[in-house]
């Protein structure tokens, strides 16, 4: 059950938003997780500063899932989303910020896990 949240000051037209949520689902399996489940959210033309400077090339992506994976997973995980934001977007790893949320309770069709 993982949702991949990704903010970026990019503008994108509707095949990239397809292409970076199918680079999303082919490295989620890094947290030992499956595309089955995973829902994606796309935000674009987003304003985001680091270091008190507005970014022209930058993305915040957070990650929640249920349960937790470990600490080696999680920056193997960085490693794809970076490498992914680079060759897709040109979004430098030095302008990406990303967070792991890991859940115990997660909701769906009604019910909890």
């Amino acid at each position: 059950m993982p949702f991949i949240d990704a903010k970026v000051t990019v503008s994108l037209d509707a095949t990239q938003k397809e292409a970076l949520k199918a680079a999303f689902g082919k490295a989620i399996p890094t947290l030992h997780k499956t595309e089955t489940y995973l829902m994606v959210g796309i935000q674009d033309n987003c304003d985001l500063w680091m270091a008190g400077q507005k970014l022209t090339r930058g993305a915040y992506v957070s990650v929640s899932l249920y349960g937790s994976a470990s600490p080696a997973d999680y920056s193997a995980m960085t490693g794809e989303i970076c490498s992914i934001l680079e060759d897709q977007l040109g979004i430098p790893g030095n302008g990406v910020y990303v967070t792991y949320h890991p859940v115990s309770d997660w909701g769906w069709n009604g019910c909890n896990f």
